[in-house]
């Protein structure tokens, strides 16, 4: 990687700190194993004047995606989990579905599998105020919202059964919408494995790969090293962000009861790194097999039927890109938004952290900050073009 190059991707975070866009933020450049490039600055947390470092923790919000679809291949591969065995066998909640047809709720024909909650064709939504399927959802995530910090907290299992008997928004496999699919997935992972899900998770993924700070919250010794939230608010004044967004914890002081498969985890930019590597070296880390190649490559090359891809088309910022697995993953790099590689994959989180693969150059780019209402936005593009015009 040239220096030029190098140069102006540190000069564009500097800018966007400057303008107020971020409080701070660590990228990630890695190819072939190497690290390229490393970045830190700014602040995680501006009021006390405590700086990004490499060992800060971030909330992943939707970048924990990946790592619950990592846990279904994990089952899948193992013959535990069927992807298009009905999710109702283990989630009573499920049984009985319902969907919202013309301002009706009538029952639903087709039931919804683990194959539609990885696609996120599955009908299920993060709610809304205009439709009778969304005000029923964003209903149950304030009612969970309320609970959170209280004895009466729903659990993963519960808020998912809950969910259940909600109305879909569409029948599942008949369109496409972003929404609680992974959050549903973590929950089947649960009862399919008999044991909770972040048990899960550090058992089978963060303890082999040695992800060390990841997790569903944060203990009382590294605490000092969780970043603060920030939103920019009128004036474009950039204030504390301490709202428990979909359920969760933004303080992260305690294991949660509900352990969200969506957004729920925290981690750092070299815990995330080992979990992206693994997948760019095809489910192999520091000589331990997490997946299997072929697990890998199906995890990896999926994409949406066209009909389903035309609902995603109205997503601002991933033309180009398919959905499967919860990955987004490049089909068109001509169409995309910015400069991009066919077969590249990876998500985003609301907060603003980003990762991306690219299997072609063999190369990662991780990109860390905690901003409200971020995901992938401009500075993120900025950086993947001075990095993909110069890479190899």
């Amino acid at each position: 990687m040239r220096d030029l190059a190098k140069h102006r991707i540190r000069e564009a975070v500097a800018d966007a700190i400057a303008d107020g866009t971020t409080a701070g933020a660590n990228l990630l450049i890695m190819q072939d194993g190497e690290e390229l490039l490393y970045d830190e600055q700014g602040y995680a947390d501006r009021e006390g004047q405590v700086p990004i470092r490499r060992d800060t923790i971030f909330r992943l919000y939707s970048m924990t995606k990946p790592v619950t679809a990592a846990a279904a291949m994990l089952l899948l591969e193992r013959g535990q989990l069927d992807l298009g065995q009905p999710i109702a066998d283990y989630l009573p909640g499920f049984a009985q579905q319902t969907v919202e047809r013309d301002g009706m709720v009538l029952p639903c024909t087709v039931p919804m599998t683990a194959l539609h909650l990885l696609n996120m064709t599955s009908g299920l939504t993060y709610g809304d105020d205009r439709t009778i399927s969304g005000r029923a959802v964003s209903g149950l995530i304030e009612e969970a919202v309320q609970k959170l910090h209280t004895k009466e907290a729903l659990s993963t299992v519960e808020f998912v059964n809950r969910l259940g008997r909600l109305p879909l928004a569409f029948e599942p496999d008949s369109s496409w919408q972003y929404g609680l699919s992974a959050d549903v997935l973590g929950a089947l992972i649960e009862r399919i494995s008999g044991v909770r899900f972040g048990e899960f998770l550090k058992i089978n993924l963060f303890e082999p790969l040695g992800m060390r700070d990841t997790d569903f919250w944060v203990p009382a010794e590294k605490r000092e090293r969780l970043a603060k939230s920030y939103e920019s608010v009128e004036g474009g004044k950039m204030v504390l962000y301490t709202g428990d967004n979909l359920v969760v914890s933004n303080d992260m002081e305690k294991p949660p009861a509900y352990e969200a498969g969506g957004a729920g985890l925290v981690s750092t930019i070299d815990d995330y790194a080992r979990f992206a590597q693994m997948l760019l070296q095809e489910g192999s880390f520091d000589g331990t097999q997490i997946l299997s190649p072929h697990t890998v490559r199906f995890f990896t090359s999926g994409k949406l039927t066209a009909h389903q891809q035309e609902e995603m088309r109205r997503w601002v910022g991933l033309e180009g890109f398919t959905y499967s697995h919860l990955l987004r993953i490049m089909r068109r790099p001509e169409m995309a938004a910015s400069l991009a590689r066919a077969g590249e994959y990876g998500w985003d989180g609301w907060l603003g952290c980003y990762f991306a693969n690219f299997p072609k150059e063999r190369m990662t780019l991780l990109i860390m900050q905690q901003k409200k209402d971020s995901g992938t936005i401009p500075l993120t593009r900025k950086i993947r073009n001075i990095l993909l015009a110069d890479a190899k």
